[in-house]
């Protein structure tokens, strides 16, 4: 997926989870930050950041909008992080439509409801019907992709629905996009949410298939690329 207008900036702060302040171009532009997670590790005061300006350059708001500007990624280090969660759902479909998980795809529906759940994707591929659920992943500490990085009963939620859809026939996936690049492997964040843990080490085991894939995150894109080892 690419995005037009990036802008190099600083962070500076987060007055509630919506809204950042950064440096941009010497003055303080509010942005929109699209992740409601933490992100505490990535969000520190004068991190290197990339904002996208929808106004396109022009001087005038976009309609509809408080913000001009999205908070799209941020360096840890020398490691660009994309924390767009819009993001992970845009890059799987480009992903999959690319051959990335199946062989033939025939329908590909995004949004699908199944018992008290509504699945990101449902597909029909290789002769098979197809849940899927995508999980963006932002924290990485010491080399290792952790999810989630705060509690997530939803999360849970999705999990139990998809050991339902798996007794039910179909196969069920949760998918994992790493969004960024150089992990060792990916595994649940057992100290910030323990029962999501034990919902997807209880997933694997009832036929889930969970797995993880990484992304190449530039200034301007991200692209699904390799499979990580999940490690439950």
């Amino acid at each position: 997926m690419i995005y037009n207008n990036i802008r190099r900036a600083f962070f500076l702060d987060r007055p509630n989870r919506f809204i950042a302040r950064t440096e941009l171009d010497g003055r303080v532009e509010v942005c929109h930050v699209k992740n409601a997670g933490r992100c505490r590790e990535l969000l520190i005061p004068r991190a290197a950041v990339l904002v996208q300006d929808l106004g396109g350059g022009a001087s005038v708001m976009p309609q509809a909008r408080k913000t001009r500007y999205d908070l799209i990624s941020v360096w840890k280090g020398d490691r660009l992080v994309n924390i767009d969660s819009s993001a992970p759902n845009k890059v799987f479909a480009e992903w999959v439509r690319a051959g990335g998980l199946f062989r033939d795809i025939t329908m590909i529906r995004p949004e699908y409801r199944f018992g008290s759940s509504r699945f990101d994707f449902y597909l029909e591929a290789d002769g098979r019907r197809c849940l899927v659920e995508i999980k963006g992943v932002t924290l990485e500490e010491d080399g290792i992709a952790r999810f989630p990085d705060a509690p997530t009963e939803r999360g849970v939620k999705h999990l139990r629905e998809l050991i339902s859809a798996a007794g039910a026939g179909y196969d069920a996936y949760v998918v994992f996009v790493v969004q960024m690049k150089g992990v060792r492997w990916m595994e649940p964040n057992w100290k910030t949410h323990q029962a999501f843990g034990e919902a997807m080490r209880e997933a694997g085991r009832a036929g889930v298939n969970v797995l993880a894939v990484d992304c190449d995150v530039t200034e301007n894109s991200m692209t699904a690329v390799d499979f990580v080892e999940v490690r439950i």
